[in-house]
């Protein structure tokens, strides 16, 4: 093609290119512009048409259905400018003879850009928070720092995650959490429960998302939390109120576990050390008990209004901890989990370096450094009556690390998940339970690691897992902001309920059964800065099948 002279080498199909780009600019500009105008007609037309609704819920669904016009107007605009990229590159590759195979996103120099696998890009998100050691905002702005640098922007166009829409402000529609992104609402049909739901408490205080929580073993009873803001925090189950902080670590504090039979707490941090510490609590008197029980419901949700996007109204004059008794330090990365081998006298921790240590507490020595993980570890378990251990990673496995001969530890690999796999929990009898970003859960036989014995198949990237002994249910905390409970067959029990007024608004990062507990024998946590307290209860027909 000739090039015209004093054109700076541009052709005149170039020149035609850029002049249509800047037209379709400026048309973007004056639809913004007028934007709220035409919102505003729109609404003063419906609001003089007779309707027989209130008008304080017919205002709010002219507002709902605005936001949802805006998003897919931005999406849009976005496909439009997509579109225009892949025009420009075809110019140019036609200049050398090649093209884009007709523009096409699955083929052409654009196909790595967009085969980025929603895990992949879910993972990068949560791995800045775990693993940072300065203070980060909690409203989670449109680029995050760090070695993610991702504009949250241009999410949905290349195919969504429930982890980010979970984190997204609640204009933005949360149907967009499929990679297809052709629904608008995925059901609203309701489904029988086959199991009761009361949401008993919820504990707010944080500044930042929640990673893990857990319950004491010994007396008092306490909560547990570990949080993205640096700090861990104990909680009267039946009051909600905080009752000591720590604040010794200088990252984000990823895991905590409580000591077997002393008041002693074992965090993991993104300081690349864990902590072990000691408190004392007094419970303050139990106030009485609102009956705010909801059935558990499995396929209905509701509206997504956020009235938990200020800051938290946290315990002004909360006690706290500075100083850890004992600190672990040997790793070489993020410590990501920690917990206590039976008896407490040694405590095994995982990190990102890709592998686990063992310690004796009271030395603080490193007893042994499992190795043998290709990737970063995500998640670590010990047997409550045996010195077992086990450890997941991002390799796609989890390992079995058995110490009962005090002379030799023997391993055994578990290759199930085909992603990550967030955590790996012991249960009743000789059984693991794992989850991962592959959206299963798989349920185990030691004796047999050629199969699992029941593997459960979800629409979301599972977190940490646990289950309970006593009632025999698996609670699966999701990216998608949803708890749902499984026996250990594998049928689906109950998705706890979730709505405006109850409920995570942000992913559920972990959850943790308290088995003898009256008042509330479920807790889960998430990056909504707080956690919550559930009373479940399964019918004894259910459990006996």
């Amino acid at each position: 093609m000739p090039v015209e002279s004093g054109s700076g080498g541009v052709s005149a199909a170039g020149r035609q290119a850029k002049q249509k780009r800047k037209s379709h600019s400026l048309s973007i500009r004056r639809t913004n512009s007028t934007e709220q105008d035409r919102v505003g007609m729109q609404r003063d037309l419906l609001e003089g048409q007779e309707s027989k609704l209130p008008s304080s819920i017919r205002s709010n669904l002219l507002d709902l259905f605005g936001q949802i016009e805006r998003e897919f107007e931005n999406l849009y605009i976005e496909n439009l400018e997509l579109r225009r990229e892949i025009d420009t590159l075809n110019e140019r590759l036609a200049a050398d003879g090649q093209t884009v195979d007709g523009g096409d996103l699955s083929k052409g120099p654009l196909k790595a850009k967009a085969s980025h696998s929603t895990s992949q890009l879910s993972q990068k998100l949560k791995t800045t928070y775990k693993a940072s050691t300065s203070k980060r905002s909690h409203s989670f702005p449109g680029k995050v720092g760090g070695p993610c640098n991702f504009n949250v922007g241009n999410w949905e166009l290349w195919g969504g995650d429930s982890w980010v829409t979970a984190l997204l402000p609640p204009c933005v529609p949360v149907c967009m959490n499929s990679p297809s992104m052709g629904l608008i609402v995925s059901s609203f049909k309701a489904t029988t429960s086959r199991a009761l739901c009361q949401l008993a408490k919820e504990y707010v205080g944080h500044r930042d998302g929640i990673w893990d929580l857990s319950v004491s073993r010994a007396a008092p009873v306490i909560l547990g939390t570990a949080s993205a803001d640096h700090n861990a925090m104990l909680w009267s189950i039946e009051t909600g109120k905080c009752l000591l902080k720590y604040v010794g670590h200088a990252g984000s504090v990823n895991s905590i576990k409580f000591h077997p039979t002393e008041q002693m707490a074992l965090t993991a941090s993104g300081d690349q050390t864990a902590h072990i510490w000691r408190f004392v609590v007094q419970l303050p008197a139990p106030q009485p008990v609102a009956d705010i029980s909801v059935p558990c419901e499995d396929d209905v949700d509701f509206s997504d209004k956020d009235d938990a996007d200020g800051e938290p109204e946290g315990p002004s004059e909360c006690p706290s901890v500075r100083v850890a008794s004992t600190v672990l330090k040997s790793h070489q990365g993020v410590v990501i989990a920690a917990d206590w081998l039976v008896g407490g006298k040694q405590a095994v921790t995982a990190s990102w370096d890709r592998a686990a240590n063992l310690y004796d507490v009271e030395t603080s020595e490193l007893v042994h450094s499992l190795t043998g993980h290709d990737q970063e570890l995500t998640h670590c378990c010990t047997h409550p009556t045996q010195r077992l251990v086990v450890t997941s990673s991002r390799d796609t496995t989890f390992r079995l690390w058995d110490f009962r001969d005090p002379s030799i530890h023997s391993v055994n690999v578990f290759q199930g998940h085909t992603d990550t796999v967030t955590s790996a929990v012991f249960t009743v009898g000789d059984n693991v339970v794992s989850g991962s970003d592959d959206r299963t859960v798989k349920v185990w036989d030691l004796k047999n690691m050629r199969s699992p014995i029941a593997t459960i198949r979800t629409d979301s990237a599972v977190n940490r897992i646990s289950v309970s002994v006593s009632q025999r249910i698996i609670a699966l905390p999701h990216d998608n902001r949803q708890v749902r409970l499984f026996d250990m067959a594998g049928v689906r029990l109950a998705r706890l309920p979730r709505s405006n007024r109850q409920g995570h608004r942000r992913m559920v990062c972990c959850s943790a059964w308290s088995e003898e507990n009256p008042y509330c024998n479920l807790f889960t946590c998430g990056f909504d800065r707080q956690a919550i307290g559930w009373n479940i209860n399964v019918p004894a027909l259910l459990q006996e099948k």
